[in-house]
């Protein structure tokens, strides 16, 4: 690439900002407070009509109050998804993490002024509820109304439930929020970096072709990490006692039931998805293994796992993968393509920059307002399927809006769907496209990489959960020390003898954002992804035919269970084979990478 054409790349790069603005009106922060103010007035209006009351509406003034509440609820999405957004890409500002905080303790307000109706719901007798749920003004609620009676065994009495909901803002989600001021300030010195990087940026490096350079920046980043390893730590033991006071209360049976719950998946299937993907760890160390003889290596360092395998370090620049991924998404369906290319006017936010939150997410907001991507776009090939990746989720709530605010989004289990089946469609684009069998080693490479990452490494990390909370609740509180071992002890687990063990590695653990703001939910990566690569299997099978029901998956939203939703295309999640099916199309994967393996070290 040129010059010049570089500095375009660069500039239309820097110039992918989102604009929050129509979430609020154009009205900015004024615009969060006057909604924060409006709902509040509405949610004691709506209390003072209803309280006490709920067991006597009919289908239609249950239709009604269901209405007020959606109105409700939308002026708070709203404001804080504002909040939310305008902090993610700056959480050094006093400003915005002012407003934040002011945003969680008028919605912990506001949540506790509305507590009694879901309360009040779940005390209904079963014939009266079900009476309710099968009229016909049900319908645009019915799911969810029925999803909330599930909690029925672990509801608290209203005051218990006031006090855990207002005392929240001060607990758990202002620990959360240090975590995430913690782990964003942290900069990394690269030995050829003219200044400190973000921890992303340094993370990235891990996907550097120069095996000098990933090993400096795991060391750097190692070092990075340790100053505030301590006060991570203690954040992580403060929430996971927490937790477990919580679960007591509710009398869950075990430190996963209530993310089970919430997933609308039972204890026993996702055990069952665990065991399977544990009992083939050995795909994930075969990889390894090819890897390390690729790559021309006894056994790779723990530095080496993302490393690429083509000779020379690609880069993709943000309007190239831009092009790239919208085609792949009109290939498929017109429709999804224009839903995706909508995001990039004014709802993506991609450049990294310091003090910006890492990774990369999609944010719903609400069914009244379009929904926002945030990138930490570098122009790494893994970069733009992240793209891809977060365009499916936004496709897919885009598509979900019509359901509502109670029904457009879907159990966590099931929100991995549209992402990575638009990741695959990129990835089978490439694949066409290689010219030979390195260049298909590749990209399968690539593929592979984010299979065994969203799959086997996210069970096992999991599994450190599964130890960290079970240790915390039988023995008291961690000591940094403790967190090390029992990571790398998960990690081991995993990686066999194909991945050379080190102790650098051990702290790697306190920066991982999901244990501390959705404990339990990496393992709805791998149930995501495995239930994507089935769904597009279907497509393999069924062409152009399978593209409206797919369409009918995402616009369904979370209104049905994760088994009806499957149902649409054709998928049964009932099936006790239904993992090792997903887990043996990546077995497929692989041993195309064997081949192609091989045919390049003929060439």
């Amino acid at each position: 690439m040129s010059t010049a054409a570089t500095q375009e790349a660069d500039d239309e790069l820097a110039e992918a900002r989102w604009d929050l603005e129509p979430l609020v009106d154009g009205r900015g922060v004024d615009g969060v407070l006057s909604m924060l103010e409006e709902a509040h007035k509405r949610a004691g209006s709506f209390a003072e009509s209803h309280r006490g009351r709920v067991g006597e509406l009919d289908a239609e003034q249950l239709a009604s109050a269901m209405d007020d509440l959606e109105a409700i609820f939308d002026l708070l999405g709203r404001a804080g998804s504002f909040a939310s957004l305008w902090f993610t890409v700056d959480t050094q500002d006093p400003e915005r993490g002012a407003l934040l905080q002011k945003v969680h303790e008028r919605g912990a307000e506001l949540e506790t002024e509305l507590l009694f109706f879901e309360l009040e719901w779940n005390q209904l007798e079963s014939e009266q509820a079900d009476r309710l749920l099968g009229a016909e003004q049900a319908g645009p609620w019915r799911h969810y109304l029925r999803t909330l009676r599930r909690y029925r065994p672990h509801q608290l009495s209203e005051p218990e439930e006031r006090v855990l909901t207002e005392t929240a803002v001060t607990g758990p989600s202002a620990f959360r929020r240090l975590f995430t001021e913690q782990i964003s300030s942290v900069t990394v010195e690269l030995p050829d970096a003219k200044e400190p990087v973000a921890l992303m940026q340094a993370l990235s490096r891990l996907e550097d072709s120069d095996r000098e350079r990933r090993a400096e920046a795991a060391g750097a980043i190692t070092e990075a990490l340790e100053p505030g390893v301590r006060t991570r730590a203690f954040v992580f033991n403060t929430l996971l006692a927490d937790k477990a006071t919580k679960d007591r209360l509710r009398s869950y049976p075990n430190w996963l039931a209530s993310r089970n719950l919430a997933n609308e998946a039972s204890d026993e299937s996702v055990a069952a998805l665990i065991e399977a993907v544990v009992s083939r760890y050995e795909l994930a160390r075969r990889w390894y293994r090819l890897k390390a003889g690729v790559l021309g290596l006894e056994r790779l360092a723990y530095y080496d796992r993302m490393a690429p395998l083509g000779e020379a370090e690609q880069t993709i620049p943000y309007a190239d993968a831009r092009e790239l991924v919208l085609d792949c998404y009109r290939g498929f369906s017109p429709e999804l393509g224009d839903t995706a290319a909508a995001f990039f006017d004014g709802y993506i936010d991609a450049p990294p920059d310091r003090g910006k939150r890492g990774g990369a997410f999609c944010s719903y907001t609400v069914p009244s307002a379009h929904p926002y991507v945030m990138l930490n776009y570098t122009s790494r090939p893994r970069d733009a399927l992240t793209m891809a990746h977060e365009l499916g989720h936004g496709a897919h709530a885009a598509l979900a809006r019509p359901q509502g605010l109670f029904q457009f989004a879907t159990p966590l289990t099931v929100a991995e769907t549209a992402s990575i089946f638009g990741e695959t469609i990129v990835l089978e684009r490439l694949l066409d496209q290689a010219p030979d069998a390195s260049a298909r080693l590749s990209l399968l490479a690539d593929s592979l990489d984010g299979a065994v990452a969203a799959v086997f490494r996210q069970v096992a990390m999991n599994r450190f959960e599964d130890r960290i909370h079970t240790r915390r609740r039988e023995s008291g509180e961690l000591s940094v020390d403790d967190f090390g071992s029992l990571w790398l002890e998960t990690q081991t687990d995993l990686l066999g003898d194909s991945v050379e063990p080190s102790t650098d590695y051990g702290s790697w653990w306190s920066y991982v954002p999901h244990f501390i703001d959705t404990p339990g939910y990496v393992y709805a990566y791998a149930y995501g992804h495995l239930l994507a690569l089935s769904v597009y299997r279907r497509y393999e099978q069924e062409g152009e035919g399978f593209v409206p029901s797919y369409l009918d998956l995402l616009r369904a939203g979370g209104s049905r269970s994760p088994e009806e939703l499957g149902e649409i295309v054709g998928v049964d999640l009932r099936d006790p084979g239904f993992w090792s099916a997903g887990l043996d199309l990546i077995e497929r994967q692989l041993e195309l990478a064997e081949q192609a393996a091989k045919q390049a070290k003929r060439s």
